[in-house]
């Protein structure tokens, strides 16, 4: 926990520059000396290095001699750079230390040393606190990570934003977050065996009342058979028409059978049953649906309508409508070869890219808003998202002009510009767009194959190289071969073999070879 608590305290501008002395000294490489034997005790947990505002009114306290008050007050004129103050305080430090048996050379000399680091002292119980909050969290997350990320995602569970970036966290661990589900979800993001499922009171337009109202239903009778049955047991008041699309669209009744076209287009009928069987009941009739039904028998309930299901990308889009962003699946999954390749920066991770340095983002354009600059051009503003998270993106004049075309809303694209700061994440300053289906053919040079030399037979080299030889192009190919024995791998570069990284040469090469085995290289 020490360790913890310095590291917190040091790792801020000021105090950094002493923690390469701190390192060495605690690992016994540099010498750790003391100005008088009175400062030992103060400075000896942290190698003789300043670090915590209470050493500094310790040391004024115990070797000047000074009161309580009158330490913190120096503590306080030395944070807030009081040079009038400090002064003055400064004659109250010598005098004091002279009245303890110091030389007034040796107690200027203390005074000028912690002049130089209580300005970037840390309040040491703060540190212990946060500390001791970080050692809990780090605990709990290498030890029991699905409950950890469950709980923060349900702390989270109104900032998308974060939400994104704990289930981008929860698959780097190999935790499967699964959609929603009226089966199967709870109020919150709660663990579930291989995973964690997803919390229904993160849908838009369904609050925690009708969450409540279906989790108490499905447990007093069972889990819903179908959309007609969900609706003739749930309370209507509370699980209204807005609700149930929601959930519709969220995935949450995927369960329930048929598609979400479907299912989207059947509510308003199996709101109507619902509705006629709670009359019914009301009554003390049963529906023509139950009467005479016995437990042996099967239930009869309306077909649904018979609509065509959602494509792909209208599925994903209405799902993030409701959600924020996409659970099922991405729209950037089918580019995930490219993205890997030549995206220079994950937008989530993206903490260590420095302002003014040239950057590469794939993803999903949004939020594009056009405005004429002072120049009477058309710019525009927006955001660009990938897997990770969310950045935003400036267009201006001459680039807008130039790439119109592609910067659209949910346009797929690769952009390349300067990174700027934007606060949490990165801004960029685009100078190129590129639509990600032509990213691939403009920016491959090379393709590199991996393989395993235990299992690569005769035969699979023998239609590896009938693949490449179909498929001729410009982009020279590599071969990487390792083995299980721990010898570096050799890398070895075809000067016969050129390839076309089309869709059809990648779809030939993953019957031979693992899809990550398979690398675009620029």
């Amino acid at each position: 926990i020490s360790d913890l608590v310095a590291m917190n305290a040091l790792y801020r501008p000021g105090p950094m520059e002493m923690i390469g002395d701190f390192i060495e000294r605690k690992h016994g490489r540099q010498r750790v000396t003391y100005l008088h034997p009175k400062l030992e005790p103060i400075l000896k947990e942290t190698y003789g290095v300043i670090v915590y505002q209470e050493q500094v009114i310790r040391i004024a306290s115990e070797v000047a001699g000074l009161t309580l008050a009158q330490a913190d007050l120096l503590r306080r004129a030395m944070g807030k750079k009081d040079e009038e103050l400090m002064a003055r305080m400064k004659k109250e430090f010598i005098e004091g230390s002279i009245k303890q048996g110091l030389s007034e050379t040796l107690g200027g000399e203390i005074f000028e040393l912690i002049k130089k680091f209580a300005s970037y002292g840390f309040n040491k119980s703060h540190s212990v606190a946060y500390s001791i909050v970080a050692y809990q969290t780090a605990y709990l997350k290498a030890h029991y990570p699905a409950e950890f990320l469950a709980a923060c995602m349900s702390a989270d569970i109104g900032n998308t934003d974060n939400v994104v970036k704990l289930i981008e966290e929860a698959k780097k661990l190999g935790i499967m977050v699964f959609p929603p589900d009226v089966n199967e979800s709870f109020v919150e993001f709660v663990v579930v065996p291989n995973g964690i499922r997803f919390g229904m009171n993160a849908i838009k337009n369904v609050g925690a009342n009708a969450v409540r109202s279906i989790i108490s239903t499905r447990e007093q009778i069972g889990k819903f058979k179908n959309l007609f049955d969900f609706c003739r047991r749930v309370d209507l008041r509370i699980v209204n028409k807005k609700t149930i699309e929601s959930l519709v669209v969220a995935g949450a009744c995927d369960s329930l059978g048929g598609h979400r076209g479907q299912l989207f287009q059947t509510v308003e009928r199996a709101i109507q049953f619902g509705q006629q069987s709670h009359g019914h009941k009301s009554k003390g009739q049963d529906s023509l649906f139950e009467a005479g039904v016995k437990s042996t028998q099967i239930e009869q309930f309306p077909a649904m309508n018979d609509v065509p299901p959602w494509g792909e990308q209208e599925k994903l889009a209405k799902e993030k409508s409701v959600l924020g962003f996409y659970i099922s699946g991405h729209p950037l999954l089918k580019y995930s070869r490219e993205i890997k390749a030549f995206a220079t920066v994950a937008i989530g991770n993206s903490a260590n890219v420095k302002a003014g340095s040239l950057v590469r983002v794939c993803g999903i354009l949004s939020n594009i808003k056009k405005k004429v600059d002072k120049k009477g051009n058309m710019m525009a503003f927006g955001a660009i998202e990938d897997f990770s998270g969310k950045a935003e993106c400036i267009f201006f004049g001459s680039i807008y002009k130039e790439h119109q075309d592609h910067i659209r809303e949910d346009a797929i694209v690769m952009l390349t510009g300067k990174a700027d700061d934007g606060g949490e994440t990165i801004k960029v300053i685009v100078n190129e767009v590129h639509p990600i289906e032509r990213v691939r053919q403009q920016f491959t040079k090379r393709v590199l194959l991996t393989l395993d030399a235990d299992s690569c037979t005769e035969e699979k080299v023998q239609q590896l190289k009938a693949v490449t030889a179909r498929y001729k192009g410009k982009c020279t190919c590599f071969f990487q071969i390792y083995d299980n024995k721990g010898s570096k791998p050799v890398q070895l570069v075809s000067k016969r073999v050129a390839v076309e990284p089309s869709d059809e040469f990648f779809t030939a090469l993953e019957g031979l070879l693992s899809p990550e085995n398979i690398m675009l290289l620029n």
